[in-house]
């Protein structure tokens, strides 16, 4: 024991401790030689505690455990940091350049002064999955003919061209491969994605060669093909090496592609990403799958303030994020118009359930079958009947389109791109068909006498004596005048649930035959 200047006795372990924290401040983390002076200190000052006394040794448990803290965080981190992936981000303003000049690539990669344009990173990318550099390639161009006597150098100097060229096939090949499993040339169309690389001298050219073996400068194909030669380029010559575990970050990938170019991209990408993680960013609903939600995140900023956030459930607070998941699901739910070879194009959803229940009927009774491979595709509204056509046309399927005989259907029937893409035979109308001619006539004109029975019994709008007093009236025309909130879907419901319970017997002998000679009709059209 020591005494103090005050005469109080200083226990020299005390002192010990005081030493050791002289120069601590309050903010100091415990950690490394801190850590290590402490827990010797501890060491040294043991023998002084009682073992027996359980309050006392866990205390000093406890202190070993907090004093042991920052080492043991430090040492997680180091772990971490070891295991952290490398982050590789591809731009679309990655390039290759169509003509390379290796002398001048090399100079500027020699002096660190590469330009900061696009194009010199893609070019360095294509010569490191050549496996040369702009040195190398530069040197065997500046390579004169050696003396025709010396057989030796002769056959060192064509080893080395062969060696340069076989480097060029084969990086020739892998990414012709590549490139026509986006690209998926159309070969009765002409169309190729064979890729040339050819050195001359001090000039390393990117040519793509036609089905007539006619080759053109990269730069003069479409702006999506040199985009996909670039990436391909970028993404072998990084996804390699030092960067073979990376993670990969694509932003807004695809942009000058095609869509449904983008769509056969979001496949590779997926087999890209089997040796590396590779997460993209898009707005185009091309590069988002129905089928793969369960790898999409929403990413949305409402708040700068808040910044931004990535969703883990396919949810937003602002409806505009959705929008290219909901157009990829409107997209492959459009695809299912393409399913049927024969098609019969409606005005709206009621033409479809008046259509689909009294063919339904007609089939039971055995007068008239309806062709069941003929799909019924209500277009929502005459005017839209023109585009369902031309784009169900454009797929090589039989199409007819069922117009009524009003001013819509008029207007629509009348489109030159319509008749020219059906033709007046496979343009029916309603009017056509009806035994009693009506001017302005529609699809309920055509079960005119059930309609207002049915419409009287199960709805309670009773119009029989004005449809009776006027046969050549639209019955559509007279609903919509006397009766306040009359719909069409209304009625066509009501007449839906009426089938249910009756036959075909029950409509009027002249409904069954406009119906019958409506439906021979569309199978002949469309046989």
């Amino acid at each position: 024991m020591g005494e103090a200047e005050n005469g109080t006795v200083q226990n020299p372990q005390t002192s010990t401790l005081k030493n050791i924290m002289n120069d601590w401040q309050l903010y100091d983390v415990i950690e490394s030689d801190k850590a290590s002076a402490l827990l010797k200190w501890i060491d040294d000052v043991l023998v002084l505690v009682d073992e027996d006394n359980e309050q006392e040794m866990k205390r000093v448990d406890t202190l070993r455990y907090e004093i042991g803290i920052g080492d043991a965080r430090n040492a997680a981190v180091r772990m971490l940091k070891k295991r952290m992936p490398i982050f590789v981000l591809f731009s679309n303003y990655f390039r290759v350049r169509p003509i390379i000049h290796l002398a001048q690539l090399a100079t500027r990669i020699a002096n660190n002064t590469l330009d900061e344009d696009r194009f010199d990173y893609g070019n360095v990318c294509l010569l490191k999955l050549l496996g040369f550099d702009a040195s190398q390639l530069s040197a065997m161009g500046q390579v004169s003919d050696p003396n025709a006597d010396d057989a030796e150098a002769l056959e060192g100097f064509r080893e080395k061209l062969d060696e340069r060229q076989y480097q060029l096939n084969a990086a020739e090949v892998r990414l012709t491969r590549e490139i026509r499993s986006v690209w998926k040339p159309d070969a009765s169309k002409g169309e190729d994605a064979k890729l040339r690389l050819r050195a001359d001298g001090q000039y390393l050219k990117v040519t793509v060669e036609d089905d007539l073996g006619v080759e053109v400068e990269l730069d003069q194909r479409s702006e999506g093909f040199q985009w996909l030669v670039s990436f391909f380029t970028v993404f072998f010559a990084e996804a390699r090496g030092q960067y073979s575990n990376a993670v990969l970050l694509l932003d807004e990938p695809g942009l000058s592609l095609h869509g449904l170019k983008q769509r056969d991209f979001r496949e590779t990408v997926s087999r890209l990403a089997e040796g590396n993680q590779t997460l993209y960013t898009t707005h185009s609903p091309f590069l988002v799958g129905p089928d793969e939600l369960d790898r999409v995140r929403v990413v949305e900023m409402t708040d700068r303030d808040v910044g931004t956030k990535v969703k883990t459930s396919v949810t937003a607070s602002d409806p505009a994020a959705l929008l290219p998941l909901q157009e990829a699901l409107g997209y492959d739910l459009a695809q299912s118009l393409f399913v049927q070879s024969r098609n019969l194009i409606l005005e709206g959803l009621t033409d479809y359930w008046y259509l689909e229940a009294v063919s339904a009927m007609l089939r039971a009774t055995g007068e008239i079958n309806l062709n069941e491979r003929i799909a019924l595709v209500p277009a929502n509204t005459a005017g839209k009947v023109v585009y369902f056509a031309t784009i169900l046309h454009a797929q090589r399927l039989k199409v007819a389109a069922l117009l009524d005989s009003d001013n819509a259907g008029d207007q629509a029937a009348m489109q030159e791109t319509l008749v020219h893409t059906l033709g007046n035979r496979r343009i029916l109308r309603t009017g056509d068909y009806l035994n009693d001619a009506i001017k302005g006539a529609e699809i309920e004109d055509m079960l005119r006498g059930s309609l207002v029975e049915i419409a009287k019994e199960e709805l309670a709008w009773d119009i029989s004596t004005t449809a009776l007093a006027q046969p050549k009236r639209p019955v559509v025309g007279i609903f919509e005048s006397e009766i306040d909130g009359f719909s069409k879907y209304k009625l066509a419901k009501a007449f839906l649930r009426w089938t249910r319970e009756h036959e075909a017997n029950d409509l009027s002998a002249a409904e069954r035959e406009q119906w019958c000679k409506l439906i021979k009709a569309i199978n002949v059209c469309l046989k």
